[in-house]
């Protein structure tokens, strides 16, 4: 058993804290195997009776009648028989309907269109539920019904929201025999999704591409009440190309124009944009002014939460490692609580006839958390003379007091070059430094 540690601490500070918690993440990275086998077995070993720890599957035919929201809640409360604590747990919320209020049906269940607003849905009998001093309430569901900014929006400040997602390189590497560096290397081509890790090479491409075909483009086009995917799957396409690359909305459209000769508004781009994020498949990176110190321009990049999800977007043809292993590291900081942007400021310079130009610089990571601050630049290598100067001179120019860190996809400990600046292998970085 993989034993997820970061959310089930999460888990366990959340423990009878009065409000529901609600596990999002993207669809078959744990949600369900966090609940019912790791944090089932945390709550017997410290002495929680069986019984007193209810699993409802509401996706089971056998409950086919609690998916009535009046039924479900019913049910629960029957159960409950004394005053020591019953932990519940809901798994696949979303199968519960919501129906009109039966006080104004005289009584009848009548199932609830969008346009009445007189309704009773999953979400009243889980706040009802935890009012109860000796119920303490866990919910999982899918994405298809339950994207992050749903639950914002219907719980509002009244559930606790733990997000999950795939094994992050220690989990993975804890788990799993070989060097450090080979493990990072099928970690970037295959990610970290659990079934995944599992599974041969090859089951493991078909188990990837599936996930998207099968699954989250369906979830996506039944939760966005969308017909056609041609256009949804092209957007998806041209991400995994240009992941780790500055993009806006004007610039895809410009792609699909150019390459499949197709016009597509830049609503419309802006729109999947959101979907991917709603799914969890992609995370958002905004630009961030080093010096005017505030987010700017509209460009921005796009990671996906998995690698694996990426690479099978590109039919696993060979990836540039550095475009993969910058992906990584920004998903490891993001496990590991940072606030990350891409760091990026102006200089005024003289070019070769002396005139004087304006010059932007990026830098691939400016991560805080707490009184930690890095900027970090991510590299295959910096053998060549070009590529050093190239990844050195952003931290050059920046005369302040935050750490800078250069990132190698080499297996080297932790030191400092002639600058003063930290040089790390990848590995050492991400299961050493980070915490």
């Amino acid at each position: 058993m993989i034993q997820r540690e970061k959310y089930l601490k999460e888990l366990i500070k959340s423990e009878n804290n009065g409000f529901p918690k609600v596990i999002t993440g993207i669809r078959r990275c744990g949600k369900s195997y966090l609940l019912k086998e790791i944090y089932k077995n945390y709550l017997i070993n410290k002495g929680v009776k069986n019984d007193h720890i209810i699993i409802l599957d509401l996706d089971d035919d056998i409950n086919y009648m609690l998916r009535n929201p009046l039924e479900l809640s019913k049910y629960i409360r029957n159960i409950i028989i004394d005053k020591e604590t019953y932990y519940v747990f809901l798994d696949e919320i979303q199968r519960v309907y919501s129906i009109v209020n039966p006080g104004l049906t005289d009584g009848k269940i009548i199932l609830a269109k969008e346009s009445d607003t007189e309704i009773i849905s999953f979400v009243d009998i889980i706040l009802g539920l935890s009012h109860e001093s000796n119920i303490d309430l866990y919910v999982t569901g899918s994405n298809s019904k339950m994207l992050s900014s749903d639950i914002i929006t219907e719980f509002r400040d009244k559930a606790t929201n733990i997000h999950i997602g795939p094994l992050s390189f220690k989990e993975f590497s804890d788990n799993f025999a070989g060097s450090k560096s080979e493990l990072l290397y099928k970690y970037m081509q295959y990610g970290g999704m659990p079934l995944a890790v599992l599974m041969d090479e090859n089951d493991k491409r078909k188990y990837l591409t599936d996930l998207f075909n099968l699954t989250y483009f369906k979830d996506i086009m039944e939760h966005n009440n969308l017909n056609k995917s041609e256009t949804l799957d092209e957007s998806c396409n041209i991400l995994s190309d240009y992941t780790g690359t500055l993009l806006n909305s004007e610039k895809i459209a410009n792609t699909f124009k150019s390459v499949k000769k197709e016009n597509i508004s830049k609503q419309t781009i802006e729109k999947y944009l959101n979907y991917f994020e709603d799914s969890f498949l992609i995370r958002e990176a905004k630009r961030y002014d080093l010096k005017g110190k505030k987010a700017i321009g509209a460009q921005r990049k796009y990671y996906f939460v998995d690698t694996g999800l990426r690479n099978a977007r590109v039919n696993f043809r060979y990836s540039d490692d550095g475009q993969l292993l910058e992906n990584v590291i920004y998903n490891e900081l993001l496990f590991h609580d940072y606030n990350v942007n891409i760091g990026t400021f102006n200089t005024v310079e003289k070019n070769n006839e002396l005139k004087s130009i304006r010059k932007t610089y990026e830098i691939d990571f400016y991560a805080t958390k707490g009184n930690n601050m890095y900027y970090i630049q991510v590299t295959d290598n910096i053998v060549k003379a070009e590529t050093k100067i190239r990844e050195l001179r952003p931290f050059l120019l920046l005369n302040d007091q935050i750490r800078k860190i250069i990132v190698i996809n080499k297996p080297i400990s932790e030191t400092r070059d002639e600058y003063g600046f930290t040089v790390i292998g990848a590995t050492d970085f991400l299961l050493n430094f980070l915490k």
